[in-house]
């Protein structure tokens, strides 16, 4: 997602030198977690690749989703590179865990996503109306396929308007077009303030029942739902969508309140936003959903990660607006981590991923950030052991 933070270049990087003056430092399956609880996590440690790292021809970077592949011992991650400094594509990487955490992230392919016609997607000079933006990707076990997100585009202004619709597409592991699941009514881009916000839909996937539903998180309100969020009490609604992959149609539609943005920007009046860039599938029941903090001129983002209950919320896909009627049973949450108190540089999370077994039993859980492809952000992993 957030793009814009290269505008936002040189009031970081003041702030990182006050930073360091300072400081003096630069700072198993899903299917197997099924019924297992998680009371806490706990870091195991962190590993980071270079900057601007080349990869058969690529520039990596702008990882947007970590998806573990258990038969392979292997992960896909997908690139929010929108065809601007090479084709939309995603990444495959083995992540060797060791005694003390992990030891090596090896790149061991790179994937070019195919639009339904075979051909690689346009950047926006060269097709506006067809640019993706992708966020998010799973493997879907139970057919070898994957299923990743694009958020669209939204822009309205100075007489300009470019609208193209968030979407969900199925694709073979060669990155071919296989498929697209139906949008719900109210997820279509609009140039009236009526559905998906610009940079804020599709940001998380996750598959429950063996891969038989899909969940999709919209990252911001809806604009019928409400304002985004703001600073202190003024939190925001946002929807889970329900899809049954056997029919590949929309089912239901969940409201999950969103926190307060974490801090006030250093300048007033900027650029602020608070919303859900991940979820993660625990059981068929419950969802792990991060929620990621950003104000301009802050050194890094404010993540907290949430243990989320579908089983009671209703289904409030008639709901037509979450403002004007009030949600009953939403979905309840509890916060798991604030990895503010993990007291390190934590860049933009947004892909999160159950691994492997750690050496002692316990299931492992990896979550890599998007450094937007910005001098002054990393490309970050980091192992936590679920306990």
């Amino acid at each position: 997602m957030l793009q814009f933070y290269a505008m936002n270049f040189l009031l970081r990087l003041l702030c990182l030198f006050s930073f360091l003056a300072i400081t003096g430092a630069g700072c198993t399956s899903q299917k197997k977690s099924a019924g297992q609880p998680i009371r806490q996590l706990k870091l195991v440690n962190e590993f980071d690749l270079p900057h601007h790292l080349q990869f058969h021809g690529t520039t990596v970077g702008g990882l947007s989703s970590i998806d573990y592949v258990p038969s392979e011992d292997v992960y896909h991650l997908v690139c929010d590179d929108r065809s601007d400094l090479n084709a939309a594509r995603f990444y495959t990487a083995k992540i060797r865990l060791g005694d003390k955490g992990i030891d090596t992230v090896q790149l061991l392919n790179v994937t070019t996503l195919l639009q339904k016609n075979g051909k690689p997607y346009p950047n926006k000079k060269e097709d506006s109306l067809h640019v993706p933006d992708p966020e998010a990707l799973r493997f879907n076990r139970s057919n070898g396929t994957l299923v990743w997100s694009s958020e669209g585009e939204r822009i309205v202004r100075g007489g300009k308007v470019i609208l193209t619709d968030p979407s969900i597409n199925i694709i073979d592991r060669k990155g071919q077009w296989l498929d697209s699941l139906p949008l719900p009514a109210n997820m279509h881009m609009r140039a009236t303030e009526n559905g998906p916000r610009q940079n804020g839909v599709f940001e998380g996937l996750a598959f429950t029942d063996d891969n038989k539903t899909l969940f999709v998180s919209v990252e911001e309100p809806l604009y019928e739902d409400g304002p985004r969020a703001g600073l202190k009490d003024t939190s925001g609604w946002i929807r889970l969508i329900k899809y049954n992959m056997t029919t590949r149609e929309p089912v239901a539609q969940y409201a999950y309140r969103i926190d307060p943005v974490v801090q006030e920007p250093i300048s007033a009046g900027t650029f602020i936003v608070n919303g859900v860039p991940d979820i993660l599938a625990v059981n068929d029941h419950q969802l792990l959903i991060t929620e990621r903090s950003f104000s301009t001129g802050r050194l890094t983002c404010n993540i907290r990660i949430y243990l989320a209950e579908l089983k009671d919320a209703d289904d409030i896909s008639g709901v037509v607006s979450l403002q004007k009627s009030p949600v009953t049973r939403p979905v309840q949450k509890k916060l798991v981590l604030n990895m503010d108190s993990l007291g390190r540089w934590i860049d933009n999370v947004e892909g999160a991923t159950f691994g492997p077994r750690l050496p002692n039993g316990h299931r492992s859980l990896l979550f890599v950030t998007d450094d937007n492809f910005a001098p002054f952000e990393r490309t970050q992993f980091f192992l936590f052991d679920v306990q």
